[in-house]
């Protein structure tokens, strides 16, 4: 962590030295929220990951990269919609001169916007440059605990039906015959322990709208119609992963691929899951990475849930703690990213249709969300 330190530190020194004195010289003085949009524009450097457009024939198209700043203002303001947007980008100068354009005219038109964020849904734009900034800022480093846990995502689209389940041949009951097999069906944890390629478990992935169920805090029931964005944040409140599945898909057919993804970014010591995660398959995967999985357990019968509730209140009442436990409620860092994701980064208005889109309108939030926890380093 300290060369990342360093590194944002040398980052913080050009910002205060150089360049919020440029800006204010050119627009004048600018709000906290004009240098938190600052300070995230030049650490995502979005622009850099967009591709030349050099002449071409017929009209010149509208410049991406303004748009594509314009959208991360969008997630740093908490903006509901692009109309919003644009209206602030019309009336508001400094924030129209931040993004690229200098007259009001220049500010595309919404169908503009919506083919432009069409472009950056289907090439994943937000997702690289997510990878991007972790690889720089993380590749190197040790990091001690991924706290893995989904928090639901409210579409506004008609949810696809589940296919009707094709009726089987009822089983034989009783032992097989002398020679004979029964072929089981493999689960998606069978399948993707099995050495399923990463590519080849999202891909296995359910990920059109659908209907979700969850218990609350409160143990009610509560239903929902959109996603799961299912998250893998490190110590600090980075998020270093993310999926986005159907709502109805359970967490843990989502670990093992999360953790491969997470694997191939950052080198992390323990794995930190619910008890939605209890499963002999993923512990075995999570061990394999080289870390060390702490999940609840997740008590199957009434007996189990007793047994566990008084081994808790007799550690409370001698005030005993186990090492692992006091690791373990470090899961609350992935909480309080699912938190300021739908509070502070737009995560709640989802206004567009269709997992790309979707997903590109959450990752603008999640690149947003990870450059202002970054520059936090140095508080």
């Amino acid at each position: 962590m300290n060369q990342t330190r360093s590194r944002l530190s040398n980052i913080w020194n050009h910002f205060q030295t150089t360049l919020f004195p440029w800006l204010q010289e050119e627009l004048g003085e600018l709000t906290d929220k004009q240098k938190q949009l600052v300070e995230v524009l030049e650490l995502v450097q979005i622009e850099a990951h967009l591709p030349y457009v050099g002449r071409v024939p017929g009209r010149p198209p509208e410049s991406r990269s303004a748009i594509a700043r314009a959208f991360i203002a969008k997630a740093v303001y908490n903006m509901p919609t692009t109309e919003v947007l644009r209206d602030q980008l019309e009336s508001n100068i400094k924030l129209r001169r931040l993004c690229g354009w200098e007259k009001r005219n220049d500010v595309p038109s919404s169908a503009t916007f919506s083919r432009a964020f069409a472009e950056f849904a289907d090439s994943q734009l937000a997702q690289r440059v997510h990878a991007v900034m972790i690889e720089k800022h993380f590749g190197d480093q040790l990091i001690g605990h991924i706290s893995r846990d989904s928090t639901a995502i409210v579409g506004r689209e008609k949810p696809i039906k589940p296919e009707a389940k094709k009726e089987n041949k009822p089983k034989k009951r009783g032992r097989p015959k002398k020679g004979e097999e029964r072929i089981k069906e493999p689960t998606r944890l069978e399948k993707q322990s099995a050495g399923l390629s990463l590519s080849e478990m999202t891909a296995d992935l359910p990920m059109v709208c659908n209907v979700g169920t969850k218990r609350n805090s409160k143990g009610y029931k509560t239903s929902w119609i959109g996603y799961k964005l299912h998250i893998d944040a490190s110590d600090g409140g980075i998020p270093i992963s993310c999926l986005l599945t159907s709502a109805s898909l359970h967490d843990s057919q989502v670990a093992i691929p999360l953790a491969e993804m997470t694997n191939r970014r950052v080198t992390n010591c323990y794995d930190l899951m619910d008890a939605a995660y209890d499963s002999p398959l993923i512990k075995q995967h999570s061990e394999s990475l080289g870390h060390i999985p702490l999940i609840d357990e997740n008590p199957r019968s009434k007996e189990r849930k007793a047994e566990l509730a008084e081994e808790q209140k007799r550690r409370r009442k001698a005030g005993f703690k186990l090492a692992e436990d006091i690791r373990y409620n470090e899961r609350g860092t992935v909480e309080r990213v699912n938190g300021r994701l739908k509070d502070e980064f737009n995560a709640r208005m989802v206004r567009v249709k269709g997992h790309a889109k979707v997903m590109a309108h959450l990752m603008f939030g999640v690149i947003t969300l990870t450059a202002n926890q970054l520059m936090k380093f140095l508080e």
